[in-house]
């Protein structure tokens, strides 16, 4: 691995800096985000695109199209059996049925997580994100770091986000593509016999339906 590459660890600082933030002061920019950053300003000055427009796509991939719909989709395949074998059978199908479709969500696949097999999404040609459950995908995502190790050395990536794979489990990686876009199904958290979709939803996170992370325990559930 070559010389820049990110030291243990960084990967690990993902929630340091994630999403789209044009408010990051003197943060170092990567090349593309600096780019991006100028085509932006440009098409604004000249009056092609309205700066509150981007504000208001942005706010609503953000907040309103999140990983909380993703979260749905999983709470819901734990308590009903036969969404969940609809999920995985065609979960492009399974996932507009609750009202969550648009832009990236259109072939979808789902991935389920066993006590035997952990599957891990990257995208290793650009960032191939499912949008429409996900929201828009974290900046470690779309950097070349990830892309290149979660294929190269995908144990190595798990570490960085501190997830230990018990001996003899299985980790399978799967690269997205313009055509194919995947969820990971996370294993239901232990002693959550009970609860509901929501409180179910409330345990389930970004990076366990990517495959970088697990689902929150049980015990992490609010108490009011």
């Amino acid at each position: 691995m070559s010389h820049d590459s990110p030291h243990e660890g960084d990967l690990h600082d993902h929630d340091q800096a994630r999403g789209h933030d044009r408010s990051q002061g003197g943060s170092e920019l990567s090349e593309m985000d600096a780019r991006v950053r100028a085509l932006e300003s440009l098409l604004v000055e000249k009056g092609y695109v309205d700066p509150a427009a981007l504000d208001i796509l942005i706010e609503t991939y953000e907040t309103k199209v999140g990983p909380h719909n993703g979260a749905r989709v999983v709470a819901k395949a734990w308590v009903d059996a036969d969404f969940r074998a609809r999920l995985l059978h065609d979960a492009t199908e399974a996932i507009a049925s609750l009202g969550y479709t648009g832009r990236q969500g259109e072939h979808m696949v789902a991935l389920e997580n066993t006590a035997r097999v952990h599957n891990m999404v990257v995208c290793t040609l650009c960032s191939c994100y499912p949008w429409s459950v996900l929201g828009l995908p974290p900046i470690w995502y779309k950097s070349a770091p990830y892309r290149s190790r979660a294929v190269i050395d995908p144990h190595g990536v798990l570490r960085d986000f501190d997830v230990m794979l018990a001996d003899g489990v299985e980790l399978r990686v799967w690269d997205s593509t313009a055509e194919i876009r995947y969820l990971v199904l996370p294993m239901r958290p232990a002693g959550t016999e009970g609860w509901s979709e929501e409180e179910l939803a409330s345990l389930v996170t970004r990076d366990s339906m990517i495959g970088t992370g697990l689902p929150k325990s049980a015990d992490t559930r609010h108490v009011a």
